[in-house]
């Protein structure tokens, strides 16, 4: 385990923007910065980033967190590992402590796997440079492609040799476990990087090729594409690492991590088809490039561009499979916001071929002078195959109408539709009536289709509760809001422990101090009140037992817990759009106490308000206790048992006069 005080220097350290922004574009809008979230499909940044507090929020999704939950989320990885990838960021050093066995084995098989791929793409690249074999096959095959010596080392090309497996000899005997090796198709535990044989001996998967290295976006290594030199028959021209639990084709883009940066800058990305398009392209200058890898487009790798762009330029060959190739991306892009243009190569010519034979100013004026919206380059396109045939023209319409009805804004949508009627000379009110039912066809699937997930929601839910097949009777609904109204305020308080527990309330005579924190809890154990849900009760808990921590900070203590349940509900508490359940009806907490707290201390404040949010607390209490009096009530006068029904009266009284009380302090008015 990671010792508390390498914990507690890498929060000292990280700043959460410049952790997020390794992996989103932010721009900055008052005090907090904004971005496309990355956890879900948006067309607008709800995504935000609060470097006074620490903490991303997305209004979106919902999804909240602090720099390590950030990299636990987006690497999907646990808390240590997030750690350790943010120390490395800002080389800080750690010293860990034993795990238990089962976080171990969880550990070492996503780090197994890494470092195997380390020392595989470090191999490949010695194979290259260090080798006769490699420099005269491998180096001659980049040199003959036209590409520098720094741009083969920047994008951490390599070799494999043609004879034998000496990748699998190498790995072995560096003491490697086979399982991580090779890939289980069912676990997807292991690289890949060998395979075995029927009779069961290690080979080299990528024999005699070329290697490109596969990188995340943060620049880890998790798989490669091996390019062969020599045609062979029933042999591909590409293999690819299998997909594993550090790797997935669908979700990677070759390139993003040399360009994200540039993407960033330039507000554009340039979709090329293979991996050598990118890197001449980026040789040549045009950095802001990636590579779909010669597969079809996925929705992922979209949204990963979307993170650092809404514009995007897809490049293809002139060819008829370019350009099919560039139609089927066009919609898909469309429906995920995109500004989309198009350019065609001259016949003859790749993203490769052109930037070795041009610099990036004359690249990028070529680009400028033949890139065309996706409606004129599917109009042109399938105008041409349409001819006069009136029956291809409609087709032809009806598809160029498809993609304009995914345009999510509306004004877009109207643009394009104008652009379009001008284009095909037919009435714009027409094309508009289309688009619309289009749209509203779409909206109607989308709604039946979540109809019939809560369906087979609804029937799970009756098949699992087959025992219950009686409607609520109303005093259980009337429990049921009682008990829902108690949650709500212990989250207010909760709420306060978070943000404002170590704050000072009382000094008492003999210079002791009562904290927030210490007053709440002291204050629901007098009153014999329990948490409504283990989380709360384990807030308080972990409250109590680190509060004489030396330098404990609440929120900064349950920001950062370990534990992500704490530490999401901490920061949706300590986010500023978090309302307060019933104390304040237009004002969320932090805004309502950092309004007040310019007028007066934090002290001041909280000697107000906490009392208030106990009375409130109290008030659901007594309430509660008179319903499930009056509950028992009635059941003791069916039962005709008069011992119970005289000593129940006798305290309802007593109940209805603490609940009075209350609530004339509280300024509420009750009729009894």
């Amino acid at each position: 385990m990671i010792p508390r005080e390498t914990i507690d220097k890498v929060i000292a350290t990280a700043k959460v923007e410049e952790v997020v922004a390794d992996y989103v574009t932010l721009k900055r809008r008052g005090a907090n910065l904004w971005g496309l979230c990355p956890f879900h499909n948006e067309k607008t940044a709800s995504f935000s980033v609060s470097p006074s507090k620490g903490i991303y929020k997305c209004f979106g999704c919902g999804k909240a967190g602090n720099a390590i939950g950030f990299v636990m989320e987006i690497e999907q990885c646990g808390f240590a590992d997030a750690v350790r990838q943010i120390a490395k960021k800002y080389h800080i050093e750690i010293e860990e402590r034993e795990m238990t066995a089962e976080e171990q084995q969880r550990q070492d098989d996503r780090e197994s796997m890494f470092v195997v791929n380390d020392f595989a793409n470090k191999w490949f690249q010695s194979q290259l440079w260090d080798t006769d074999e490699g420099r005269a096959v491998g180096l001659g095959y980049f040199r003959e492609r036209g590409l520098r010596e720094d741009i083969v080392k920047k994008f951490q090309l390599g070799y494999s040799p043609e004879k034998g497996n000496p990748l699998a000899a190498a790995i072995k005997k560096a003491g490697y476990i086979e399982k991580y090796l090779i890939n289980d198709p069912e676990t997807k535990i292991g690289t890949g990087v060998c395979g075995k044989s029927e009779d069961g001996r290690l080979y080299d998967r990528f024999r005699d090729r070329v290697i490109f290295p596969i990188h995340t976006v943060s620049g880890k290594t998790v798989g490669f594409a091996g390019r062969i030199l020599k045609k062979k028959e029933n042999t591909g021209k590409y293999v690819n690492s299998p997909d594993s639990i550090i790797y997935s084709k669908t979700h990677e883009l070759y390139g993003l991590f040399f360009a994200k940066h540039a993407i960033a800058r330039e507000d554009l990305c340039y979709l090329v088809e293979g991996q050598m398009d990118a890197i001449s392209m980026h040789q040549s200058g045009i950095e802001n490039v990636v590579c779909s890898g010669g597969t079809a487009l996925t929705m992922p790798q979209i949204r990963l561009i979307h993170r650092f762009t809404s514009n995007i330029t897809v490049l293809y060959d002139g060819d008829a499979a370019g350009i099919h190739a560039a139609l089927r991306g066009i919609d898909m892009f469309l429906e995920e916001g995109f500004n989309v243009k198009v350019v065609l190569l001259p016949e003859g010519e790749d993203p490769d071929s052109y930037a070795q034979s041009h610099n990036a100013s004359d690249f990028i004026e070529y680009i400028h002078n033949n890139e065309t919206d996706f409606i004129r380059f599917k109009t042109k396109l399938l105008g041409e195959a349409a001819g006069n045939d009136p029956h291809k023209r409609s087709e032809l319409i009806k598809d160029i109408v498809t993609s304009i009805a995914l345009i999510p804004d509306p004004i877009t949508r109207s643009v394009y539709t104008k652009d379009c009627a001008d284009q095909l000379h037919i009435s714009e009110g027409l094309l508009n009536r289309e688009v619309l039912r289009l749209r509203k066809d779409r909206r109607e699937e989308h709604i039946k289709q979540n109809a019939q997930k809560e369906e087979e929601k609804k029937a799970q839910e009756i098949v699992s509760e087959a025992t219950t097949e009686q409607a609520p009777q109303p005093q259980q609904q009337t429990a049921s809001k009682l008990r829902q109204k108690f949650t709500e305020n212990f989250l207010n308080l909760i709420q306060v422990i978070v943000r404002y527990g170590d704050e000072i309330m009382y000094e008492n005579v003999d210079g002791s101090k009562l904290t927030a924190g210490d007053y709440i809890i002291g204050q629901l154990a007098a009153d014999d009140i329990a948490a409504p849900t283990t989380l709360y009760q384990k807030i308080l808990d972990e409250f109590n037992a680190h509060k004489n921590d030396a330098g404990f900070k609440a929120e900064t203590f349950f920001k950062f817990h370990a534990d992500p349940e704490i530490s999401k509900i901490a920061i949706d508490l300590i986010a500023d759009k978090y309302q307060l359940s019933s104390i304040f009806s237009t004002q969320s907490v932090s805004e309502n106490v950092s309004v007040h707290v310019k007028k007066r201390s934090i002290n001041e404040e909280l000697c107000e308000l906490v009392p208030k949010l106990l009375l409130e607390l109290k008030y659901t209490v007594i309430n509660e206790r008179i319903d499930q009096l009056e509950q028992t009530l009635k059941q003791a006068q069916a039962d005709g048992n008069w011992d119970l029904i005289r000593e129940l009266l006798a305290t309802q009284p007593q109940l209805l006069d603490i609940k009075n009380q209350i609530a004339r302090t509280l300024g509420n008015r009750v009729i009894t």
